[in-house]
């Protein structure tokens, strides 16, 4: 029963920060949302950061599942399609991490280290899917061209949904969001890309601007 509670606290958080802001977000407005006490709330969590460390660790395992790259082939543009559609679902489910994301931080040191590792890795592996890709002769680029973009990718996705959400502020479409997003990394590559390759990833691209 108190693993059930703790499970349903994260979750209750979690979509509250998510459409509320977590800022504007206290354990007393999670215990209500919840029915319960904030002496209850309190048992199974200490404050509020205790709260969002347990999120964190969640967001940051999934994260790292949807960053792995094909280890045992080649990447294909289909593998690159796959991986940016789990890493875009993941930050629209951990949005509130994104779009507070200086603000959680800034009170956080211990976060703030990992988040840093976790755009490390991310820049490390989205280097590895180009170098791969240029490796099966689907892209052209110098090393620093694939560094740069890998930069790049992770630049334009971290920041994405800041982005998009004061472009269309009055606009709340997870799907419509995660399109928007996966397109313009998409079309960071597209320039190294043979014309044949090109044409395939614009094809893949404009499925999610229809």
């Amino acid at each position: 029963m108190a693993r059930q509670t703790r499970t349903l606290i994260l979750e209750t958080a979690l979509v509250m920060f998510n459409t509320q802001g977590e800022p504007n977000v206290t354990t007393n407005h999670i215990a209500d949302e919840l029915g319960i006490s904030p002496g209850n709330l309190y048992y199974h969590y200490r404050n509020k950061d205790d709260i969002i460390g347990h999120l964190f660790a969640r967001y940051e395992q999934r994260i790292d599942q949807a960053l792995a790259a094909p280890d045992d082939r080649l990447p294909t543009l289909e593998d690159l399609w796959l991986q940016l559609h789990l890493i875009f679902e993941c930050m629209w489910d951990y949005r509130f991490v994104y779009r507070d994301l200086i603000d959680i931080l800034s009170r956080n040191r211990k976060l703030r280290l990992h988040f840093s590792r976790i755009l490390k890795r991310a820049s490390n592996n989205a280097a590895v899917v180009l170098k791969g890709l240029a490796a099966a002769g689907i892209l052209r680029a110098s090393a620093d061209e694939i560094r740069a973009t890998a930069e790049n990718i992770v630049l334009v996705a971290t920041f994405w949904l800041n982005f998009d959400a004061v472009r269309h502020a009055k606009q709340e479409s997870g799907q419509l969001d995660i399109g928007r997003g996966i397109h313009q990394v998409m079309m960071l590559i597209a320039p190294f890309l043979r014309d044949a390759e090109r044409l395939h990833l614009n094809t893949l691209a404009a499925a999610y601007l229809r």
